[in-house]
């Protein structure tokens, strides 16, 4: 039987060539036989959390994945982080590229190392604007509201949209 779910990706840098890297990252996930990009939002730049460091560059991404379980999608995110260099050294720390699971269409996942809908998702602005602009009416399951009214939730004045 083949199971299709829609996903939800964030994805940020703030160390080395950002945009490159992150354009990067996106062909390693799109090289996927069975991750399909259905949109990607605009990049914008976004003050860190956490430890000083430089400003990140963030973005959402939504997909199709095909028989792709929500541990498996975890264990290829992950793995393209150390293929760009992604050392987990502090928490909240600088990194070459973050790439979080933030929806796994309508499942909540609560396992040790997953956690889905991202745990944190919405207290970000930085995850929810550019995920509002590429899938406003998604509807957040554990809340059952919609990114874009968890979005108009929260401050947004430090979100810059980045014209990249």
């Amino acid at each position: 039987m083949v199971q299709e779910i829609d996903v939800a990706i964030a994805l940020g840098s703030n160390l080395g060539d950002s945009f490159n890297i992150l354009k990067q990252a996106i062909a390693q996930l799109t090289a996927h036989p069975r991750f399909t990009l259905t949109a990607c939002s605009s990049w914008y730049r976004t003050a860190p959390v956490g430890p000083p460091q430089p400003d990140y560059i963030n973005g959402c991404l939504t997909a199709q994945v095909t028989n792709l379980g929500a541990e498996t999608l975890l264990a290829m995110l992950l793995e393209i982080e150390q293929n760009f260099g992604r050392e987990r050294r502090e928490r909240w720390g600088a990194r070459t590229l973050d790439l979080d699971l933030i929806l796994y269409g309508q499942d909540i996942i609560d396992f040790p190392h997953l956690q889905v809908p991202h745990p944190r998702m919405q207290e970000r602005a930085f995850v929810l604007v550019p995920l509002a602009e590429i899938a406003p009416h998604w509807r957040e399951p554990c809340s059952q509201q919609t990114i874009q009214a968890l979005t108009a939730q929260l401050p947004t004045a430090g979100i810059q949209k980045l014209s990249s």
